[in-house]
């Protein structure tokens, strides 16, 4: 299995050992000013145009190019509402309507029935700026990939499963996405 170690190189590891393809990106960051998004080099053996996330470590990588990546903060689910394995975009909105799934709704009716008929687009909008919707073959998972009303929870396990990015990463990160690109997290 990939990991997050095997999976970041640094210039230094790879001319220094071509065989040690890794180096190690150090902790997970713990400070608001850290999580700023960026370029990192990577394994040069990944696909490019596939995105990569690391829920323990918050940490999404969009492989940009051969052996580049530009790296995501991310928050994610609660312990056992990730979604793990492997998926593909199949559609994007823009400033996307939401509505909670039906194990939500149960989880908590309080919080959500009164969405049980979806929100519009918009800036209060629990996904955000902008969705990429995550499938298994042609199913919707219900997972997704989002923006989010919320960036104080980047970097923290709260949400029901989906992959929250702040506003302002997941516009950037969106137009570089294309549909049929493929998603995998490591549980």
């Amino acid at each position: 299995m990939l990991t997050r170690r095997h999976f970041i190189a640094t210039g230094l590891a790879l001319a220094a050992t071509p065989t040690a393809v890794l180096g190690h990106a150090g902790l997970p960051h713990t400070s608001r000013a850290t999580m700023s998004a960026r370029n990192v080099e990577i394994r040069p053996d990944v696909d490019v145009d596939t995105i990569h996330i690391f829920p323990e470590y918050f940490a999404l990588y969009h492989v940009r190019a051969p052996g580049f990546a530009r790296e995501y903060h991310i928050a994610v689910g609660d312990q056992g509402r990730n979604l793990g394995g492997e998926t593909v975009i199949r559609r994007k909105e823009e400033w996307p309507r939401w509505t909670p799934t039906q194990n939500m709704i149960r989880r908590e009716p309080d919080l959500y029935l009164p969405y049980a008929g979806g929100m519009p687009g918009g800036p209060d909008n629990p996904l955000g700026a902008r969705a990429l919707y995550l499938y298994r073959g042609r199913r919707d998972t219900l997972y997704r990939i989002h923006g989010t009303p919320q960036p104080w929870t980047i970097g923290t396990a709260v949400s029901s499963g989906c992959i929250r990015l702040t506003n302002d990463d997941v516009s950037e990160l969106y137009p570089n996405v294309t549909l049929g690109t493929r998603v995998t997290s490591y549980l």
